[in-house]
This record gives C-alpha cells, structure tokens and sequence, in this order.
C-alpha cells in the first residue's frame, strides 16, 4: 500500500519544483548533461526520502517557473516493481484526459522487457501566466548489479505556450524525434552521494 501511495505521489506533473541555488548533486551525474544537441544544468535536487532521490536539470537561459524543456532523473534505491509504475502513471493521465482534451498517453516495451517508455501530452491553462501543453516521456529502468537492485525514471519535459490547439500540433509533428532521443539516450552512471 506505501509503495502504490508513494508512487502516487511521486508521478505527478514535473512542473510544480521550485529551483534552489548552490544544488547538490545528490546522483554524482557529472554535468553539464546534452541532451538532444542542448546542454542541461543541474537546477534542482532533493532527497525524496530514504530511498528516492530526484534531480531536475534546465538549459542554461530557462527558469522552472516557465521551462521550455526540462529533464528529470528519479532514482529509487530499491527496487520497484516497474508494470505498477508504469500502470499508475498511465492510468493518472487517462484520469486526466476526463478534464483535459489533448491528455493523451502511449507505452512502448523494449524488445528485451527491461525498460518502458511512458510518453504523453497534457495541457494546462494556469490563472496566472500563459496557457502551454506539455510533451513528456518517460522511461523506466530497473537495475540490478548482483548485490543491490534501483529503479530509475528519467523524464523529459516540453512545453509550447499560447494557443492550445496550434501547441499541441505542433508537439505533434516533433514527437518522433522527441521519443527516440529518449530511446537512444545514454544514462549516465549514477551513483548515490554519501552525504555527512
């Protein structure tokens, strides 16, 4: 029940960090990260709790108060059951969809089984600032080195503002190329930092 609440939690939009200066790098990720030819700054991290740690990185000119683009690594130092992750965060946008009409979601097995990319679409029109749909893909890895298992999630965020409806095709059009940057990505090793 804590694992299926905690989840919950945790797979809620990306967008609701606020930045923090002096970051931490709690997942030893040597920055800069390129990513789809730009280069991201760690612009945020926290531990979770004992077991789930989470970095957000921007490219350099953007704030997460109205990111363009934003990648995010989750990284959870046990092993999670993976189909529930996915499960939950599929079932969390298709509740969405009832109140958001371009809420979409698609899932994509690895041929081998051991990843899953969750990709999707939501919009939001905020009471304050501009109205913008968001593209997101997530990919879910387990790991298991012999003596201990972790589970990653590693998203990445875009967003168009203005006009919904011409936001969202044009999101449309770059989807491919947005799924397989994910796809084709290397995962930097990552290493919790032993903290004091």
């Amino acid at each position: 029940m804590f694992k299926k609440i905690f989840l919950l939690l945790f797979i809620s939009t990306l967008s609701f960090v606020k930045a923090q200066d002096n970051v931490p790098d709690l997942l030893s990720i040597p920055g800069p990260i390129e990513y789809d030819g730009t280069e991201y700054f760690l612009s945020w991290s926290k531990p979770m709790s004992k077991t789930l740690f989470r970095q957000q990185y921007l490219p350099a000119d953007e704030r997460i108060e109205d990111f363009v683009q934003l990648l995010d690594f989750s990284f959870f130092n046990k092993e999670i059951e993976m189909e529930l992750a996915v499960r939950q965060k599929v079932e969390g946008i298709q509740q969405r969809a009832k109140t958001d009409k371009f809420a979409k979601v698609n899932v994509i097995e690895s041929p081998d089984g051991s990843e899953y990319i969750v990709d999707y679409f939501i919009s939001e029109s905020p009471e304050k600032g501009d109205s913008f749909v968001e593209y997101n893909v997530y990919r879910f890895k387990n790991y298991n080195t012999g003596t201990a298992k972790s589970f990653l999630i590693l998203a990445h965020s875009k967003r168009m503002y203005g006009d919904l409806k011409s936001s969202a095709k044009s999101l449309a059009r770059q989807r491919d190329h947005l799924l397989t940057t994910m796809i084709e990505f290397k995962i930097p090793e990552i290493k919790v930092a032993v903290t004091n």
